[in-house]
């Protein structure tokens, strides 16, 4: 299955460390043209409500604790009854709802700038991110949309992430079961930030909440967005501040980012206690949402302590995937179960999608854990010929322009192989001219010339098949958390690196699951830069990162300088 050092396969491209420009890869300017028609044309459907098919108020007001009064919309099905509650809390405006024109119905300007996968199909009365009331009132639930603390209609000034907003979703959900029109069994569902939001409320353990669905929502704001390997980014955040100018906040994401570089306490506070979350949860860990929710969801499926606890993952689009079907299908069964007592069986413990390319789904199969319990945990070791399971023979070195190049290394895979889990890599690295190099590196799949796109964060269609982010000088790791494959630094204090100083830095890459083919190449690529251009076409728009300063990095290897990619090798099952 694996590839030994030192040869080459027939026509594939040398897998020696050479040179490169990551940025630049083949296919950007067809893919430029298919953005292009889709900022013209989302791909975007939205359906009116027949004239009986709920019941809808709106702007009803509820107090929570301290007296502050929020405001929610509340869908029921028609007639009178008890319904299971879904609930979702949100800064982004609970009436901000798809517009009629005469052109047809106009929607979040993000569906326009941030690229769809397929259709995207919701009803009139849907709010970003958030459930689709008809769908789900047609199926017997009643759906509460909620203005958190500052936003839209609810009184008061918002911190977003703080104890207070947890408090105050524990309050929405405590009131809605509570209802005459609630079995008080409530769930909560949404995407992104209404995922993030079920996190310190669930921790708080409200009476009414029975289940939750976080589908894809990060559950640390440093390490998982705002300085990813310590390095700060410097794009998605200004864009989802900027979209925040109507709330009323307490603070303001990009200054905290500015101001506070390192882990501090303030971040930590903002880190839900996921230990204290013990009812049944489905999580959706995408792997395609590197740059924002993959590792913070796969996180919380690991350390909440729920006994009924559930990953589905995959790599497709974030919204068309929470709107598609099948999804919905998932979303439906688990809380029909958890909310309704009905006999549905549960969810696979992981639902695993892998793909060989973009397009292009392999398999998607039932695992019980993750990572998978017979992950072969395979080092390629850094080496003159590339990478190799075998250690470097001989001392050896590459030196790239920080702001200019990077560096790649190839392996040829000889039998079908399946990569499934997080990868961690180990480099032995020198700055000259300079006392940090902020490392960004890559793993990408290629046949032969080709280079093979995988779906990525804010609908990049042409991302790697994993990324990493590492600050050479925040290379302290915490060992409490850290392990071999899943590499956590502390982020607590600076360690510049000194001329002539070779020094160990270990950078996690996200949790992927690909296949590759007999014939393909793995690339590992290494720079000190960001791996996309800025160009909005092109490149992972909005993502960026802040440049580093200018000047040499020499990476080492060799049998005193161990560098080596961990990948995680699924064995074939019989």
């Amino acid at each position: 299955m694996l590839r030994r050092s030192g040869r080459r396969a027939a026509g594939h491209a040398d897998t020696a460390p050479v040179l490169d420009r990551p940025w630049h890869r083949p296919g950007a300017a067809r893919y430029a043209l298919s953005r292009l028609r889709g900022l013209a044309k989302p791909p975007t459907r939205v359906y009116e409500p027949g004239p009986t098919a709920l019941t809808f108020d709106h702007d009803v007001a509820v107090a929570v604790r301290d007296g502050t009064v929020l405001r929610v919309n509340v869908y029921r099905p028609s007639g009178e009854g008890r319904f299971p509650v879904l609930l979702s809390a949100h800064p982004y405006g609970k009436d901000e709802l798809p517009v009629k024109t005469r052109f047809g119905y106009r929607v979040s300007f993000l569906y326009r700038v941030l690229r769809q996968t397929g259709p995207v199909i919701f009803s009139t009365l849907t709010g970003w991110e958030a459930p689709d009331p008809v769908w789900w009132t047609e199926r017997g639930y009643a759906v509460v949309n909620c203005d958190l603390r500052g936003a839209g209609t609810s009184e008061g000034r918002g911190a977003p992430l703080s104890d207070q907003e947890g408090e105050d979703v524990y309050d929405l959900i405590e009131w809605a079961g509570a209802q005459r029109w609630s079995t008080r069994a409530v769930g909560l569902l949404g995407v992104s930030y209404l995922a993030m939001s079920q996190w310190k409320a669930a921790a708080l353990r409200p009476a009414s909440l029975r289940a939750l669905c976080p589908w894809e929502g990060l559950t640390d704001m440093y390490r998982d967005l705002v300085c990813p390997g310590g390095i700060r980014e410097a794009g998605f955040v200004k864009l989802w501040t900027k979209s925040l100018k109507k709330v009323r906040l307490t603070y303001d994401l990009s200054e905290e980012q500015r101001r506070r570089p390192l882990r501090d306490e303030w971040w930590r506070s903002l880190v839900p206690d996921l230990e204290r979350i013990e009812v049944p949860i489905l999580i959706c860990g995408s792997f395609s949402d590197n740059n924002l929710h993959s590792r913070g969801s796969v996180r919380a499926f690991q350390h909440v302590s729920s006994s009924e606890r559930f990953l589905y993952t995959h790599r497709g689009g974030k919204w068309a995937t929470f709107y598609d079907s099948s999804a919905l299908k998932a979303q439906l069964g688990f809380f029909d179960r958890y909310l309704r007592a009905q006999d549905v069986a549960p969810p696979p413990r992981v639902r695993l999608e892998v793909r060989e390319s973009r397009d292009q789904v392999t398999e998607v199969r039932a695992e019980s854990g993750w990572p998978l319990e017979r992950t072969r945990w395979t080092q390629l070791y850094l080496t003159h010929s590339g990478l190799s399971t075998d250690p470097a023979a001989d001392r050896g070195s590459i030196h790239f322009g920080t702001a200019s190049h990077g560096v790649r290394f190839g392996w040829n895979v000889l039998t079908d192989t399946e990569l499934t889990g997080p990868m961690a890599l180990r480099l032995f690295v020198e700055a000259t001219g300079v006392d940090d190099i902020d490392l960004i590196v890559g793993v990408e799949k290629w046949r032969g010339k080709n280079y093979v796109p995988f779906e990525g964060s804010y609908g990049f269609g042409r991302d790697r098949v994993t990324t990493g982010w590492q600050k050479a000088s925040l290379r302290a790791l915490d060992p409490i958390h850290s392990r071999p494959f899943e590499p956590v630094p502390a982020f607590e204090r600076r360690q510049p690196l000194r001329p002539g100083e070779v020094v160990p830095v270990d950078i996690a890459l996200g949790p992927s699951a690909t296949l590759f083919r007999a014939g393909e190449q793995l690339r590992l690529v290494i720079a000190a830069r960001w791996l996309w251009p800025h160009n909005p076409l092109t490149g992972q728009y909005p993502a960026t990162y802040e440049r580093g300063p200018r000047g040499r990095c020499t990476l080492h290897w060799g049998p005193d300088c161990g560098a080596r990619l961990l990948v995680p090798v699924i064995p074939t099952q019989p």
